[in-house]
């Protein structure tokens, strides 16, 4: 995997783990293959962008159903 050169300090280490996961899962579920290597590089950015915002939309609907105090 590659590393990130986000500044960004983590609450929770393992946030890493399970986001990689749900981008994978989103990827999927989309049809688009993810670099086995890591680098994405020679992906369209179209792509790259189709995924983070389904992750967000899907991160945000967690938020809300937690809040709403329903488990996902």
């Amino acid at each position: 995997m590659s590393r990130s050169r986000s500044s960004n300090q983590l609450v929770v280490p393992q946030s890493t783990q399970a986001l990689n996961q749900l981008k994978y899962e989103v990827a999927q579920e989309l049809g688009i293959q993810i670099p086995q290597d890591g680098y994405y590089g020679n992906m369209a950015t179209r792509d790259t962008g189709t995924i983070g915002g389904y992750m967000t939309r899907h991160l945000v609907q967690i938020a809300e159903q937690t809040l709403a105090g329903r488990q996902p």
